[in-house]
């Protein structure tokens, strides 16, 4: 499994339905730090399948939803578990980083 790209549209139904803690990406496609982030976030979904779900949310296409979760600079990555948000990283890390943030979860 890869990353799931998330909308307006998909965004609460995604998260409210997920069975394993679901990481979003709050990103941007002019964001370098998103850029650099992003082949790190897709290992760290496919080496965890089945136990952590990553998703991705372009700021630029869903704002309102960016603002509800008070998401002021990306990347930002928010950990959701049960449909509530339980981690927030701001940043772009290494991936030792971010599985360190992650490992209540993993």
């Amino acid at each position: 499994m890869s990353t799931t790209t998330l909308s307006n549209a998909t965004f609460d139904e995604e998260i409210g339905a997920a069975s394993t803690p679901i990481l979003v990406d709050f990103w941007a496609e002019w964001c370098g730090p998103c850029k650099q982030i992003a082949p790190v976030l897709e290992e760290i979904a496919n080496e965890n399948e089945g136990s952590l779900a990553v998703a991705k949310l372009n700021v630029d296409e869903a704002p309102d939803i960016a603002r509800r979760f008070g998401v002021m600079s990306i990347p930002t990555l928010i950990l959701f578990d049960g449909g509530e948000p339980a981690k927030r990283i701001v940043g772009a890390k290494p991936k030792a980083a971010l599985l360190e943030d992650l490992a209540d979860y993993l």
